[in-house]
């Protein structure tokens, strides 16, 4: 390898890392926790207020929805894969943590909704 391949692997790393900054920057802190049934939205929760409710779908399935620290976390489930336990707490906009046996999801949402995406900001 000669000098200017180190120079060009150096300005990639640093341009990768740049990027991944920014994007951890610009990440804003959700507020509000929904919750949706089969696409439908069935409840809604405030990041701010500690909380543990049980989500029920149909056919049985169960959920233990836990807000706790401005994190919200599915900590129990009667899924049989229990995938949706194993995802991690989440809190900023546009998270979501989901259990396709029960087709529940919980997302992370701000205060106002904006008409424009995160890369046309």
């Amino acid at each position: 390898m000669k000098k200017a391949d180190f120079i060009l692997i150096g300005v990639i790393f640093a341009a990768a890392l740049a990027a991944l900054g920014w994007i951890r920057i610009s990440r804003s802190q959700g507020n509000q926790v929904v919750v949706y049934i089969d696409g439908t939205e069935t409840a809604r929760y405030s990041l701010e207020e500690d909380l543990v409710t049980e989500i029920e779908s149909e056919k049985g399935g169960k959920n233990t929805l836990t807000i706790a620290n401005g994190e919200a976390s599915v900590t129990e489930a009667n899924c049989p894969d229990g995938l949706c336990v194993h995802q991690s707490s989440i809190s900023y906009d546009g998270q979501t943590i989901v259990c396709l046996p029960h087709r529940v999801v919980v997302e992370i949402q701000g205060e106002e909704e904006m008409d424009v995406d995160g890369i046309a900001r």
